[in-house]
């Protein structure tokens, strides 16, 4: 149950980074204006809250780790906000951030 409270959070934490990156670009490069960015900035603030609830107290593990869902979420956006198509490197490179991430989170250690 842990494993899949900490993919919740991830997946969260990556909706609110990925949003508020995209809303404060909406806002500089198509002058979407102010709102917009103050806006993604929220969002941006909501991702660290998030990034808080992992049970790792290991802060550079939670931002590494996190690093995987970032590159996936971000190929996703891009497909659902965008109209971006991945290429088979694209899916390959999320595959193996994916993979990364299971890894540095979820690798028994022992301790």
């Amino acid at each position: 149950m842990l494993v899949a409270r900490s993919i919740a959070l991830f997946v969260v934490a990556a909706l609110f980074e990925i949003r508020g990156a995209w809303l404060v670009w909406q806002g500089v490069r198509e002058h979407k204006g102010w709102i917009w960015i103050g806006a993604g900035v929220i969002a941006l603030g909501l991702y660290g809250v998030v990034a808080t609830f992992q049970s790792d107290d290991n802060f550079g593990r939670i931002l590494a780790a996190y690093g995987g869902i970032f590159v996936a979420g971000s190929i996703a956006w891009g497909m659902v906000a965008d109209g971006y198509r991945p290429d088979r490197f694209d899916v390959i490179g999320v595959l193996v951030c994916l993979a990364g991430m299971a890894v540095i989170m979820y690798a028994p250690r022992g301790h």
